[in-house]
């Protein structure tokens, strides 16, 4: 399994409205890019800034070029990154996952609930 690793940050006050965009983009095309096993959206708040932690997880390099096209440690971006991002990294970085948990993946639905990929509730 293969980590990619993106960062980027936002002003302050753009955190949740980013956040909301790359949750109907981004997040959306990871997950339903064949070979993605998972993907996170790590953020906090930093000074005048909100930074943000993209970490997807894949099952082989030829899946994360689905995703990323044939340079896949160039970053992608979509339409509206511009007008959000202060900050970005162009590069993106990839590592070998050594180990893991067995934890379940969850997602934030539209209404600001965590469920599993089988749509159950969880507790947080």
């Amino acid at each position: 399994m293969i980590a990619r690793i993106w960062r980027g940050a936002v002003r302050l006050h753009d955190g949740d409205p980013y956040a909301q965009y790359i949750g109907s983009t981004g997040m959306p095309e990871y997950r339903s890019t064949p070979g993605n096993v998972a993907a996170l959206m790590l953020r906090r708040d930093l000074d005048d800034r909100c930074e943000f932690l993209m970490i997807s997880l894949w099952d082989s390099m030829d899946s994360i070029k689905g995703f990323a096209g044939d340079e896949p440690e160039q970053a992608v971006f979509y339409p509206e990154d511009d007008h959000f991002l202060i900050e970005r990294d162009l590069v993106v970085k990839h590592y070998v996952v050594d180990s893991a948990t067995d934890a379940t993946c969850m997602f934030m639905t539209d209404n600001s609930r965590w469920e599993d990929r089988d749509g159950r509730v969880v507790e947080t």
